[in-house]
């Protein structure tokens, strides 16, 4: 039986109109055209309370441990993470907190150990988000994800996309479709 990369899509960002959902959904194609399996899902869904070690002594909270399900079952990850202040979102590092706390019965770092991450970044802003990628790459670098040294910041979010998800620009359309392929085709080799 072939095996078949799974990959899992999403953005550090909680509004319903994000780029950086669009953005991400674009590389999630091209994840999907390179024969990925891909789960797109949006953070806002998980309602995750801000991590918190007495919170975390009185029992993981479901909506934790249904993410870290979600994490373990992918090999590969893609985000797209919007710049605040020059940093990674509170909702995405946050995010990253919870799923990063070791769990009975699970060996440390099982939701991230080994995963292949694939990083972006929309802004309307000129830099189009590329500093908070620094603090996103050194994040998941240090818990254990081989994060590739491609990447992609979209500056002029607010133009960039035509109906839907689509990016217009033909060029950042393939580079973005590109890294979602690389993830996958990286776990491939990997896996070989």
């Amino acid at each position: 039986m072939a095996f078949t990369p799974k990959v899992l899509a999403f953005s550090g960002s909680l509004r319903k109109g994000s780029y950086n959902h669009r953005l991400v959904e674009v590389a999630a194609g091209g994840a999907r055209a390179a024969g990925a399996e891909v789960t797109v899902l949006r953070l806002s869904e998980f309602a995750l309370p801000v991590f918190d070690e007495d919170l975390e002594a009185k029992g993981t909270p479901d909506s934790v441990k249904r993410l870290k399900d979600i994490f373990r079952a992918h090999q590969g990850l893609l985000i797209s993470s919007p710049e605040y202040n020059s940093s990674v979102t509170a909702a995405l590092k946050n995010a990253i907190d919870w799923v990063s706390r070791p769990e009975q019965g699970q060996p440390p770092l099982s939701c991230f150990t080994d995963k292949v991450a694939g990083l972006m970044a929309a802004s309307p802003g000129a830099l189009g988000g590329l500093r908070g990628l620094v603090h996103l790459r050194a994040i998941l670098s240090n818990i254990s994800v081989l994060v590739l040294p491609e990447q992609f910041a979209l500056s002029k979010a607010h133009e960039a996309f035509g109906e839907g998800a689509t990016l217009s620009d033909a060029k950042a359309k393939a580079t973005v479709e590109g890294i979602g392929a690389k993830v996958a085709s990286t776990i491939s080799k990997l896996r070989a």
